[in-house]
């Protein structure tokens, strides 16, 4: 199997990773759109192999349009470039989305009556099936026997969601969502450095009750905080992710556990809980500064406030501090600063300022804004060092700027212990 390039590197750096998108004749085939903008955007290059069936649900001219690349099934297109062997032994990867009953059964026989098929017998690289179809399908003794000698020759299966399928029916068939499909198929393409290490990263934004209705929060989505969980879970690492309030998409984090949490207080104890032991813990979250002194048993009423309404404020832990602290030996620990600039600084004195107050080995500063930084797809970002000086600069999507800090992080991160 021939190295392949990592998932997230600018175009400038690496050369992209080769991907083979099968498409089978199934009603999922709508979402391999989706798939192949997620691949497509993190700077892969992608060509769509439909079967014949599956044009009749998402043509050809989508394909070609999403992926700036020919697409076609039939193996008698493009003679001279021998497509049926080059597109199997130049591809990184191959991932089969949606994987039909039939393509299933037509590539454990070793069929190959089409370019997807001959395509899967000259792959040399790994191969991704996502099957899709209806429950009984699923379940069916043949299915179930194609699936397991696939398997058993090396092919990743993926296991089918349950919910609705096509018509009124729900059940175990439907296809898993293209966030999920995109994390587990890079991960069988990108470096496994971070395999046997224990990470803890921290996403969202806090919420500080006011009342049982109002709160006092921030714009943070954790789409960041869940893109170094999902980069840190690809590169092979054991990942926590602590959660507080995210709006973000978590369907792609693939053997990451989750922790739920809402308040600033509530973040630290699972942080504190979940952080020793771990060789880093990330900070991404975005940590409410301050809370209400008092929170009010019952909704407060505008009536009768016509003069407003004056709210007392009391500072939260400083949980990155704390984490500085309290980390064992060869611990790394990584905050994030979102910094906005004032007439005191820019955002980066300001960076530099906090990365020396805090101790943190590295600091990850950004702009933010009501168009920056939050819920918005890319990011650009400056790494620090615990001094404040600058280790990395990076600008890009969430899933780029989360693999730059992993590589920051390996910068600085002990080499592990054979005996441990």
């Amino acid at each position: 199997m021939r190295a392949c390039s990592r998932f997230g590197r600018p175009r400038a750096e690496r050369d992209p990773v080769r991907i083979v998108l099968g498409v089978s004749g199934g009603i999922a085939a709508y979402k391999a759109a989706s798939l192949l903008r997620l691949l497509t955007e993190a700077g892969h290059q992608v060509r769509v192999v439909p079967t014949a069936a599956s044009l009749e649900f998402v043509g050809r001219a989508t394909w070609e349009a999403l992926s700036g690349q020919p697409a076609t099934g039939d193996v008698f297109d493009d003679v001279p470039g021998v497509q049926h062997v080059r597109l199997g032994a130049e591809a990184d990867l191959v991932v089969v989305a949606p994987a039909t009953a039939d393509l299933l059964s037509r590539a454990a026989s070793g069929r190959s009556d089409d370019l997807l098929t001959a395509t899967l017998l000259t792959a040399g690289c790994p191969v991704l099936m996502v099957p899709a179809m209806h429950t009984q399908m699923w379940q069916h003794p043949a299915t179930q026997a194609n699936v397991a000698l696939l398997r058993e020759r090396g092919v990743q299966v993926m296991e089918p969601d349950s919910g609705r399928l096509t018509g009124a029916d729900t059940g175990v068939g439907r296809m898993p969502e293209p966030e999920a499909i995109a994390s587990v198929a890079l991960g069988l393409v990108g470096p496994r450095d971070l395999a046997g290490r224990r990470v803890v990263v921290s996403a969202g934004g806090t919420r500080e009750p006011l009342d049982p209705v109002r709160f006092l929060g921030n714009r943070s989505t954790g789409r960041q905080g869940v893109a170094l969980a999902r980069a840190a879970a690809q590169r092979g690492a054991d990942v926590v992710l602590v959660a507080a309030s995210i709006t973000a998409d978590t369907s792609g984090l693939a053997g990451v556990a989750v922790h739920h949490v809402e308040t600033a207080a509530e973040l630290g104890e699972h942080v504190h809980d979940v952080a020793p032991g771990a060789d880093v813990v990330v900070m991404a979250a975005a940590v409410s500064d301050f809370r209400p002194r008092a929170v009010a048993e019952h909704k407060i009423k505008k009536a009768g406030s016509v003069d407003g309404l004056s709210v007392e404020l009391t500072a939260t832990p400083d949980i990155l501090r704390e984490l500085v602290a309290a980390r064992g030996a060869g611990q790394v620990v990584v905050g994030f600063a979102a910094e906005t600039g004032d007439e005191t600084g820019d955002v980066l004195e300001h960076g530099r300022a906090k990365a020396r107050l805090k101790g943190a080995d590295l600091l990850v500063v950004n702009t933010v804004g009501a168009t920056q930084g939050f819920a918005v797809g890319d990011n650009e970002v400056t790494i620090l060092d615990s001094h404040g000086e600058k280790v990395a600069y990076h600008a890009g999507t969430k899933d780029e700027v989360a693999h730059a800090v992993w590589d920051a992080v390996l910068a600085v991160l002990p080499p592990r212990d054979p005996s441990a």
